[in-house]
């Protein structure tokens, strides 16, 4: 939606929940856009950041896997004297 400025100014309230609700408000200053409406996302608050960190984390490990560590995977390929196989 675009308004001009001038018009804006009677029916800001409007523009604010409508800018609120999701719909793209754009003043404009002699057809042009100059300003954007959009509302503001508040960070979450210390109870939801702890949850996400939680989910996280157990997300983190269940893709832990339990296995040969990196230098031993590949001790398959060589021999006792440590020359390929």
């Amino acid at each position: 939606m675009r308004v001009s400025v001038t018009e804006a100014k009677g029916q800001l309230t409007e523009l604010v929940r409508r800018a609120e609700a999701g719909d793209e408000v754009v003043l404009t200053r002699h057809g042009r856009p100059t300003v954007r409406l959009v509302p503001v996302h508040r960070p979450p608050d210390a109870e939801a950041r702890r949850k996400i960190i939680a989910a996280v984390q157990a997300a983190a490990a269940e893709k832990r896997r339990v296995g040969a560590s990196a230098p031993r995977s590949q001790d398959f390929l060589y021999g006792d004297d440590s020359l390929p196989k």
